[in-house]
């Protein structure tokens, strides 16, 4: 695996760390089926006891968020370089989407994702240093491209994959040059025709407002019983304020 000279950051009693020790990586996985179990109702079928454990956690970066008065860990993210990607046999991605259509884009690709905050943390801070550490290790990496599924759950009936959809399909006309991948197990379109108020789920909506855009139809995860969007972001399309932020300005 690439290693990377990244010391960490720390701001409102926030720590941002790198997972290094197999203890650290258990806490992660601990809080990933914690949060994902009670919000999405997620079933694991490779969870080992009180962990979410997958094949690709040992190829990927984990990132920390841990409470330095508590020192409980409240949030995490996990990153996989196209270099890891090769040795681990390809990208989680592709357990839902044909990813042909992003070949060119594959050097310089990596993959996030597992992201979770505890709910008490949701203000704000902990989403920003996690971002904050997948750009610097972007910039150390000379990638350009980062792709993720975000899962809306289905447990509302698609009231909230449906406004997900709208807003989707206005981002195709926006982005008609970005390459369109399609998902394995599609979520059916026709059932993504509900009109109630919903509210953009808020890791999509940062997303969004970072620059990203959405790059297909949603593929349905059936562990986890969620409606799943590809998000792309080229680093290009980076809102200004954000490079400065990330400092990439």
């Amino acid at each position: 695996m690439k290693q990377f000279d990244w010391k960490g950051l720390e701001v409102g009693g926030l720590a941002l760390s790198l997972a290094r020790t197999e203890a650290e990586l258990a806490e992660l996985q601990r809080l990933r089926l914690r949060i994902f179990t009670e919000e999405l109702g997620a079933h694991f079928p490779d969870a080992q006891g009180d962990r979410d454990v997958d094949r690709f956690d040992p190829w990927c970066l984990h990132f920390m968020v841990r409470d330095t008065r508590t020192g409980r860990v409240v949030g995490t993210y996990r990153l996989l370089t196209p270099e890891s990607a090769v040795e681990a046999g390809g990208y989680y991605s592709e357990s839902e989407f044909n990813l042909a259509p992003m070949q060119a884009f594959r050097p310089l690709l990596v993959e996030v994702g597992r992201s979770c905050i505890d709910a008490g943390y949701r203000h704000g801070t902990a989403i920003m240093l996690l971002w904050s550490g997948l750009a610097q290790i972007m910039m150390q990496g000379g990638y350009r491209y980062m792709l993720g599924c975000a899962s809306v759950s289905l447990r509302d009936d698609g009231v909230t994959a449906s406004e997900v959809w709208r807003r989707a399909r206005v981002l195709f006309e926006r982005h008609p040059d970005v390459p369109r991948i399609q998902p394995l197990l599609p979520w059916p379109l026709e059932r993504l025709n509900r009109h109630e108020p919903a509210r953009v789920p808020p890791l999509i909506k940062g997303y969004l407002h970072l620059g990203a855009t959405i790059c297909g139809e949603p593929a349905w995860d059936r562990d986890f019983h969620t409606a799943d969007f590809p998000i792309l972001l080229d680093l290009e399309w980076l809102d200004i304020r954000y490079k400065r932020h990330f400092g990439m300005l």
